[in-house]
């Protein structure tokens, strides 16, 4: 069975290698291939596509009548997280959402403590990720590439420390919870313009089932 998953996770990751990420290189694709599991498969994309989010997701993933159980779940959450927070850029990636925040939502220029603005829109996130406790929750900060690396390095950090922070004083367990920052090194918008880095200057959530929620999605899709 084991080996069966494994089959299929790869079976999955390759689908989206060459359908998903089309506009990826031959060096972007070659990257990937040989990989054996799915958590390494994960990492090699995030490096190779530069999207740490979807190497994440992927790295989480079941596959399978598990994993359909799983992405429809996610499905709802997603669009709970849609009408209850506006001002978050939500997305379906596998069996896993990618919720992002700009920085600008969540704090002011250069800084890493959160506004009330911020915490509101925080206090919408929390109520839906209570209503689904058995996932787990990534919260990865990112920067533009203005300042020096290690400097950004820090900022990142710390605006994830402090989102995952207040998670924390808002009821969701220390268990959920997995920080990271990225500082500059994972741009997804172009640093060539006060857009792009605007939009590089973010948070992003990263939500996948834990081993309760995949336990179940097992049973329910052997039934």
């Amino acid at each position: 069975m084991k080996n069966l998953r494994m089959s299929v996770i790869m079976i999955s990751c390759t689908a989206m290698i060459f359908s998903g990420c089309a506009s990826w290189n031959k060096t972007q694709k070659g990257a990937v291939a040989g990989t054996a599991t799915g958590g390494a498969i994960g990492a090699v994309i995030g490096r190779a596509s530069g999207n740490t989010a979807l190497g994440a997701i992927i790295g989480a993933t079941v596959g399978g009548a598990s994993g359909a159980v799983i992405g429809h779940q996610m499905d709802k959450q997603a669009a709970e997280i849609k009408n209850t927070v506006p001002d978050a850029k939500v997305e379906r990636v596998g069996e896993g959402i990618v919720v992002e925040f700009s920085s600008n939502v969540l704090f002011g220029y250069d800084k890493s403590s959160l506004s009330d603005d911020a915490k509101g829109n925080l206090d919408k996130l929390v109520l839906v990720l209570n209503n689904y406790a058995d996932t787990d929750i990534e919260c990865q900060g990112h920067t533009d590439n203005k300042g020096s690396e290690g400097y950004n390095q820090n900022l990142s950090e710390n605006r994830a420390n402090s989102v995952s922070n207040y998670l924390y004083t808002r009821g969701i367990s220390n268990s959920r919870v997995n920080i990271k920052g990225f500082g500059e090194t994972y741009p997804k918008y172009d640093n060539e313009t006060n857009d792009g880095r605007a939009q590089n200057r973010r948070v992003e959530f990263l939500i996948t089932a834990n081993e309760k929620m995949k336990a179940a999605a097992e049973v329910r899709s052997s039934n």
